[in-house]
């Protein structure tokens, strides 16, 4: 049985409609079984036999929309993808805090191969793409209070809506999840 995490866009944990337990429920009615959350961010850890990630996205997303009525977006990555993008180390010797606010971008499964241009602000770096699970990896400094890079509309401008985005940590706590 496969183990995934479904990365959702667009989940504000101040909406009723996307609460963990409601979350939860639709993946459960789905008949996908072990199914868990991570955080109150729209990260919800399941096991499926079915091994066609794209149809899994579509389902999950078709039933987020029809029954909780959000359309944010549902990338899905298998265990062992997040796994060895751990292993990785993309970001060596750096340790996620204020002055290195450490991120992945998840892009959707088919996206082309994403361009990285330079980025006009210096408190924006990019790190590198993963390929094998279709990341890119960026480091944000929000040192200076009031003062937070426009990272999130640069990501849509540069990539589409089809991406969500985590933190290193979050991305950490999913897989130490999945391998409990």
């Amino acid at each position: 049985m496969n183990r995934y995490a479904a990365l959702l866009r667009g989940i504000a944990p101040s909406n009723p409609n996307t609460r963990n337990d409601r979350l939860r429920g639709v993946f459960e009615e789905l008949g996908l079984e072990h199914v868990t959350s991570v955080l109150a961010s729209g990260n919800i850890l399941f096991r499926s036999d079915d091994g066609d990630v794209p149809a899994l996205e579509r389902r999950i997303q078709s039933a987020l929309t029809e029954r909780l009525g959000i359309g944010g977006g549902t990338i899905i990555r298998e265990h062992a993808e997040l796994r060895a993008l751990l292993a990785s180390d993309p970001f060596p010797g750096l340790v996620h805090g204020r002055g290195s606010y450490l991120t992945v971008t998840f892009l959707k499964e088919g996206t082309p191969e994403p361009q990285l241009p330079e980025l006009s602000d210096p408190r924006m770096r990019i790190v590198g793409h993963d390929r094998d699970a279709r990341a890119v990896l960026t480091v944000i400094d929000n040192s200076e209070p009031g003062s937070t890079p426009d990272f999130m509309s640069w990501l849509e401008r540069t990539h589409g809506k089809d991406i969500t985005t985590r933190t290193w940590l979050t991305v950490q706590r999913i897989v130490a999840k999945l391998e409990a």
